[in-house]
């Protein structure tokens, strides 16, 4: 682990203890008890002035998608990465029931809170996109910035692959496994790693020529780990939530990033995502899948780079107006 580097846990609303990873900028390891502190926050006057740059993860995720970003953003800044409930080295959720979307935004804005970070850029792939979205309208005046990277605004199990086949299936996939849980795991788990990225490539959710096996990999290991119940009702709620009525509304500087050959969230979801938001910027990859990041990695850091300092988000003062409806 690099210096400034530190993993801890933050207890959600209801118990559960979530795994969260900070990377302190140079400026930020403001003093020899914070660097050792085995929880330490950003301070206040920092972020006053920087925002945390805060990474959310897709479903079944871990972070691999940002293997690269974690460090490039590393030079503008401070970075956190939180694993969702349920997800990598955070606990199975407490509350069984909490696991939506609304659920997540929320242990997001738990774990700024422990950070106590006052100011953040938000940073959402896939499922993650609506995370953020969702956290944005609970705490507007705390975002300086939205970055949203192949995802969409929401009810994505109708427009997987194009169609509404998932949502259509899926309520019957969940009952089925609820009868027969240790069948239904047995089969979860045994997919192998190299079968599962082969055919990945072979149905273009991935682009095997432009993506190095070892950074998707990590990927399949993690899914295999993650309860498939739980996966599959969380990709149900994902499905039933929507941000798209707070598009509209979303008053500051919005960077979408969107592969143009993304099986599973196209990109004229993201375009459309873009269209709505007020002065949002689309960064289209043509040969990008939903693993863009990690594909073009240059390309997506000058993108990103390339916003923040269009934008001017990581300097004082960066923060937009709070609209008056939302945060209610």
């Amino acid at each position: 682990m690099n210096p400034g580097e530190r993993e801890f846990f933050v207890e959600a609303v209801d118990g559960t203890r979530l795994y969260t990873h900070i990377r302190l900028s140079t400026s930020d390891l403001v003093s020899p008890a914070l660097e050792s502190a085995p929880d330490p926050a950003p301070s206040k006057n920092t972020h006053a002035e920087r925002p945390l740059l805060v990474l959310c993860d897709g479903l079944c995720c871990d972070g691999f998608i940002y293997k690269y970003l974690w460090d490039d953003l590393a030079a503008l800044g401070s970075v956190a990465h939180f694993h969702y409930r349920g997800h990598g080295r955070s606990e199975l959720p407490q509350d069984p029931a909490r696991i939506d979307v609304v659920a997540l935004a929320q242990d997001l804005l738990t774990v700024l809170d422990h950070v106590e970070a006052e100011q953040v850029v938000l940073f959402g792939h896939s499922l993650g996109t609506q995370v953020v979205l969702e956290a944005y309208r609970r705490r507007p005046e705390a975002i300086r910035a939205l970055i949203l990277m192949c995802g969409s605004f929401g009810r994505v199990t109708h427009t997987f692959k194009g169609s509404n086949l998932l949502a259509t299936v899926l309520p019957d996939l969940i009952e089925w496994v609820t009868r027969h849980p240790k069948f239904a795991r047995a089969l979860w788990a045994r997919v192998p790693v190299n079968v599962a990225l082969r055919v990945a490539g072979l149905i273009g959710d991935i682009n095997i020529r432009a993506v190095r096996v070892e950074d998707v990999a990590p990927y399949f290991q993690h899914v295999i780990h993650v309860d498939f119940e739980m996966f599959l009702r969380m990709l149900k709620c994902a499905g039933e939530h929507s941000a798209e009525d707070l598009l509209p509304r979303v008053n500051v500087p919005t960077l979408v990033i969107a592969g143009a050959r993304d099986t599973i969230t196209p990109a004229d979801l993201s375009k459309a995502m873009s269209d709505a938001i007020p002065n949002a910027k689309l960064c289209l990859l043509p040969d990008g899948t939903h693993v863009a990041p990690l594909e073009h990695r240059q390309a997506v850091a000058d993108a990103i780079q390339g916003f923040l300092n269009e934008s001017a988000v990581l300097r004082s003062g960066g923060a937009a107006l709070q609209d008056p409806e939302l945060g209610s």
